[in-house]
């Protein structure tokens, strides 16, 4: 039965240039997508995480520390509710947060590799393997945007879903006050019927030190001082980025954290909590060592900058706690 022997013969070389093909992409994309995630191992990952109680999903005011913009939360508690139609629902699968155009063509590619593979092209064999440069390129950045998206679906999947109960939203935010060294002076917001929400330096005092502290227990790895630090929502993302640090057998050390220029975006009152918003760009140094023989990972021993929003949360009897970060863009 020659037919059939060799039928046998170009499946057995086509599944050994499949192998050969998927190891090479592997080689060159995991070690880039390490570098992405090791890169962003500071105090919440790089990420936007936390509750900003009904403003989660409103911008805030831009500032003269982050002139830019705040990118939204991909994590949070908070669920849209109604009058919320700054941000749209997110939606579901796999592709449901890259969406549009490059949703569209992750997922084009990505079916036309497996439709490769089931009339026996090969999973990359219309980009001609490994005798395309240009092809293998494409394949790189296609495992890259295919691993980051399946990351982002995993994190959704698994968090929680308990939201806030949502207070009114109260009027725009009042004038904006500017400290162009450190935090300091005071400032006024407006929140729930009007009501002026005052800052004064004692609070900007508060959120300095907040700062510091919470970067320390974040790199000594103490979840006990993080909860006096932090609300329960933003310890639970502290807890899940230090244990998947614990599962790579690496720690996070951030030190040497300085306040350059901060202020004040926004305040406001929801029930008896009061919500301040305010613009940091600090300086720290950060890096990621090996577990075992401190050995550097990644990151550096020289200081670099950050600037990030950062939103402290204030109940009846207690004193301010961290309850988002935003990057900015």
């Amino acid at each position: 039965m020659p037919g059939i022997w060799e039928t046998n013969m170009n499946f057995s070389q086509r599944s050994r240039s499949l192998f050969k093909t998927i190891a090479v992409v592997l080689a060159l994309a995991l070690p880039t997508a390490l570098a992405i995630s090791s890169a962003d191992a500071r105090v919440g990952g790089g990420m936007s995480s936390g509750s900003r109680g009904s403003r989660t999903y409103s911008a805030p005011p831009s500032t003269t520390t982050a002139p830019g913009s705040a990118s939204q939360f991909n994590r949070t508690y908070t669920q849209p509710g109604a009058g919320m139609n700054s941000a749209a629902p997110a939606r579901g699968g796999l592709f449901g947060r890259a969406g549009g155009f490059m949703g569209g063509l992750a997922a084009g590619f990505l079916g036309a590799g497996l439709l490769g593979m089931l009339f026996g092209g090969g999973l990359f064999g219309g980009l001609g393997g490994l005798s395309s440069i240009i092809g293998l390129i494409i394949q790189i950045a296609l495992v890259v945007l295919v691993v980051r998206l399946a990351m982002s679906w995993w994190q959704r999947r698994h968090t929680p879903q308990a939201a806030y109960a949502n207070a009114d939203a109260g009027a725009g935010p009042g004038p904006q006050t500017n400290y162009r060294s450190g935090l300091g002076g005071g400032g006024f917001g407006f929140g729930a019927n009007n009501a002026p929400l005052e800052i004064k330096p004692d609070d900007y005092e508060a959120f300095e030190r907040l700062l510091g502290e919470i970067q320390s227990a974040w790199s000594n790895e103490d979840v006990a001082k993080l909860h006096t630090l932090a609300t329960p929502e933003m310890v639970s993302y502290f807890e899940k980025d230090l244990g998947e640090n614990r599962a790579r057998n690496v720690v996070n050390k951030t030190s040497n954290v300085k306040l350059l220029q901060g202020d004040l975006a926004e305040a406001w009152r929801e029930g008896e909590t009061d919500y301040a918003t305010v613009a940091l760009r600090f300086a720290l140094t950060d890096k990621t060592v090996d577990r075992n023989t401190g050995a550097l990972v990644a990151g550096s021993e020289q200081p670099g900058e950050v600037t990030e929003v950062w939103t402290f949360a204030r109940r009846p009897g207690s004193g301010w706690e961290l309850s988002a970060i935003q990057q900015t863009n």
